[in-house]
This record gives C-alpha cells, sequence and structure tokens, in this order.
C-alpha cells in the first residue's frame, strides 16, 4: 500500500536536489516596521533544518 504524503508539511518546505529541507524564516508576517534594516533584511533568508529535526520531517514525506 502506498504512504500519503503529508500536504500541509510538504506546502512549507522545499527539498533541494541534494535532500536538504528548507523552510522559511520564522517571524516574517507582521510587525515588521519597528525592525531595523539589517534584522528586516535576515528574516527574508530561508532557514535550514537541522539535521535532528530532519528524521521527523522525512517520515511525514516519504517519496521526497
Amino acid at each position: 500500500m502506498k504512504l500519503k504524503t503529508n500536504k500541509a508539511i510538504l506546502s512549507r518546505l522545499k527539498i533541494t536536489g541534494k535532500g536538504k529541507l528548507i523552510r522559511r524564516a520564522t517571524n516574517q508576517s507582521h510587525f515588521n516596521a519597528k525592525d531595523s534594516g539589517n534584522k528586516g533584511r535576515l528574516k527574508h533568508r530561508n532557514a535550514l533544518i537541522k539535521k535532528s529535526d530532519k528524521k521527523l520531517f522525512k517520515q511525514y514525506l516519504p517519496y521526497a
């Protein structure tokens, strides 16, 4: 029987060619006007999922 991919998790992650998981940086959505320019720019970077958490996410993404 085929396993189902968790679409909620898949929509929040991008899988690179080498199998790394990339997520969006946190605290980007609102209340950004008070932040300094440098802090604002840092929020628009992508972040890698830690190796310790990768195993957890991979079980919900069986074919990724």
